[in-house]
């Protein structure tokens, strides 16, 4: 659908008004979808990023720091995330050997189960893009990381 369509609006100022209205709108459009997905395993995105994170640190436990340093979205809150993960039983909590003011945070063995069962199902997230060839979305990635600059 176009942006015209979606927001029923058929002027911008110029192109990269409209670019900027697109990106917002399909971020929002994507992020709804994401939570739609992660709802049915009782997680939001940002939990799922933290469990993901921490899968690839295993068998090594992250600091707090170093999963704020990784997350996607940079304004979580990522102590209360892992208070919630914590509470579930996904990950585990220690104090740092190192650094006695450090915690430490570790997926547990239910956290590796439940992200073995959403991987077998994640690609349905990824057919959201599924619409673009792979060339095209190697130009949007590219696109995208140039924006960014």
């Amino acid at each position: 659908m176009k942006i015209e369509q979606a927001i029923k609006q058929d002027r911008f100022n110029d192109e990269y008004h409209k670019l900027f209205l697109n990106l917002l709108y399909t971020a929002g459009w994507l992020n709804i979808r994401q939570i739609q997905f992660f709802k049915q395993y009782d997680l939001s995105p940002q939990q799922f990023n933290i469990l993901r994170i921490l899968r690839g640190q295993y068998p090594n436990p992250a600091s707090v720091n170093l999963l704020i340093e990784r997350m996607l979205d940079k304004m979580s809150n990522a102590s209360r995330l892992v208070d919630k993960l914590d509470a579930k039983g996904l990950v585990e909590r220690r104090k740092c050997a190192a650094d006695k003011r450090q915690v430490d945070v570790a997926i547990t063995k239910k956290g590796m189960k439940l992200l073995e069962q959403i991987d077998k199902e994640i690609g349905n997230l990824d057919n959201m893009v599924g619409s673009l060839s792979k060339q095209e979305a190697k130009t949007m990635n590219e696109l995208l990381d140039k924006m960014r600059g």
